[in-house]
Formats: structure tokens, sequence, C-alpha cells
């Protein structure tokens, strides 16, 4: 080959590489929204059979079962929120300054510990009135519903956790961060649904 054929064929190359699309979502965003996506689906079946069930009881909630929380739980709701609404500040703040990123992530981390502490004393003292998994179908849909919820927070929590630890230790990659958005996104976004149909 020669030089000059090999220079054309290079400068092919090159171009051939410039020309790449970029990423318009990073692999860990996109396969989260997948995995929140089938989730999302989840819940809808859950949901649905819950709605069946009551639609068709005679006499609902069963009169022999305490009275949920209403009240208190709808104030554990509001610091969920404000948690998904810190967290959603400090993903637009990491985008300039990681290190302002920092607080608004403790204290999103720190309102969502106190909703799945608060939720677990909640369900101590119903369990502890006598409603319990077997007490009754809205029981059983109650801890199901509720209960796969506050799996997914206490998942949350460790992956918001991962992602301030790294902001402390002086960097995260944003895409990590954005991960982690979408997860805590979703878990703050289909709490309100669950109060609504479950509890009122």
């Amino acid at each position: 080959m020669s030089p000059k054929t090999y220079s054309r064929a290079l400068g092919n190359i090159s171009i051939a590489s410039e020309s790449r699309r970029s990423q318009v979502v990073p692999n860990g965003v996109f396969g989260m929204l997948l995995f929140v996506a089938s989730e999302a689906m989840l819940f809808a079946g859950l949901i649905s059979a819950f709605m069946i069930i009551k639609s068709s009881a005679p006499i609902w909630p069963p009169p022999d079962q305490p009275r949920l929380p209403i009240e208190q739980t709808a104030f554990n709701t509001l610091a969920l929120i404000a948690s998904g609404v810190l967290l959603f500040y400090a993903a637009r703040v990491a985008k300039k300054d990681r290190e302002k990123a920092r607080r608004p992530m403790f204290a999103a981390l720190a309102l969502g510990a106190f909703f799945v502490l608060f939720q677990g004393y909640e369900w101590v003292r119903l369990i502890g009135q006598g409603f319990t998994l077997t007490s009754s179908s809205l029981g059983s849909f109650f801890y199901l519903i509720v209960g796969l919820h506050a799996i997914h927070a206490v998942i949350g929590l460790g992956i918001l956790f991962r992602a301030w630890l790294k902001i402390e230790r002086g960097w995260i990659a944003l895409h990590t961060l954005a991960a982690a958005q979408v997860f805590w996104t979703f878990v703050v976004g289909l709490w309100p649904i669950l109060y609504v149909v479950v509890y009122l």
C-alpha cells in the first residue's frame, strides 16, 4: 500500500470514528428505566387486584380491623415527596458543581430513611392491634403492596447512600447519579398512588 493510500485509509477511519453518534441515554440510566417500567407493571397488577377485591366486598374496610393511620401517613408522604424534590435539586446542582450537591443529597437520604422508619413504626402498631397478613383481605393486600414498596424504598436508600458516599469522596459520574434519581423518583412517585388507593 502506498503512503498516500495508507494516509487516506487512516483519514477515513478517523472521520468514521468522529461521525459515530453519542449516547442519548447512558446505559446505566436506560437499564434502570427498563427495570422501573417492569416494576410499574407489577404494581399496576397488584393495585388492579386490590381494586377488584375492594369493589366486590359488601363492606369496606372490614369492620373488625383497626383503622389505618391516614393522618400520620399523610405527613410521612410529604416527607418522602420532599426527599424526591431534594434529590432532583441535588442532581441539577451536581451538573455544575458536585460539591454543592452533598447537602441536598444527604437531606434527601435522611428524609427517605425517616419515611422507612416511620412506616416500620406504624406497622408495629398495626400488628399490635391485630392487623396482620392473615387477619383479612385488607391486611393481606396492605402488607403485600405496601411491603413491596417498602422493599423498594430500602433498596433505593442503599442506592442513594452509595451515590452520596461517592460525592463525599469527591467525585461521582453524572450517569450514576441519574440512575439513582430514576429509581428514587419511581419510589417517591408511586407512594402517593398507593396512599390514595390503599389508605383512603
